[in-house]
């Protein structure tokens, strides 16, 4: 047995709209985040953003190797046309961030999924506990996929022990988009 690329995933979500969702009252979006993430992406925004109050243009991470379906759904609108950058807003650049680990969590999926390609998703899409696919950053700010629960339990039972996500992310203009790269036990 050969270790190789199994899935290939990217995705890129509409800031405006993202922020939009965000802003929704009574909206229950941000639990498809970890504990972690929000935290992460509330103390990277407080470092980029703090006093600016405006995008400083391009602001990459660099690559490194407790959800509900109702803010998923809601999320389907965060990829509209719409071009406004948040950055401007005082939560704009916490939007950013977030909005850069929902696109990660979207190409897990996508990834995972090109795995699976010919067989039945081993989760219901609309069973899928979004939090438990999360960014996690170290300590020079690189990004990392770290899964839990039944996600976990299911991509080890469907891809095999040890695999490993790359990650990169990028967020410009009124756009974030992130790339990602499962690699995994392969037959041959």
């Amino acid at each position: 047995m050969t270790v190789g690329v199994r899935g290939v995933g990217v995705d890129i979500v509409d800031l405006g709209a993202f922020a939009a969702s965000l802003a929704e009252p009574g909206t229950r979006f941000t639990s498809v985040f970890s504990a972690t993430e929000r935290r992460q992406c509330r103390e990277r925004a407080e470092a980029r953003g703090a006093g600016s109050g405006s995008s400083s243009g391009t602001s990459s991470e660099i690559s490194g190797s407790d959800g509900d379906r109702s803010g998923a759904d809601r999320s389907r609108g965060a990829t509209s046309s719409s071009s406004t950058d948040p950055a401007g807003h005082p939560d704009g650049h916490l939007a950013r961030h977030l909005a850069a680990r929902w696109a990660v969590k979207e190409a897990v999926v996508k990834a995972w999924s090109a795995a699976l390609y010919g067989t039945p998703p081993p989760i219901s899409p609309d069973l899928l506990v979004w939090s438990e696919i999360e960014t996690v950053c170290d300590a020079w700010g690189r990004p990392a996929v770290r899964l839990s629960g039944e996600v976990a339990r299911q991509v080890t039972a469907t891809v095999g022990e040890g695999a490993r996500w790359s990650v990169s992310l990028s967020h410009e203009g009124g756009s974030a988009v992130a790339f990602v790269v499962l690699e995994g036990p392969s037959a041959g």
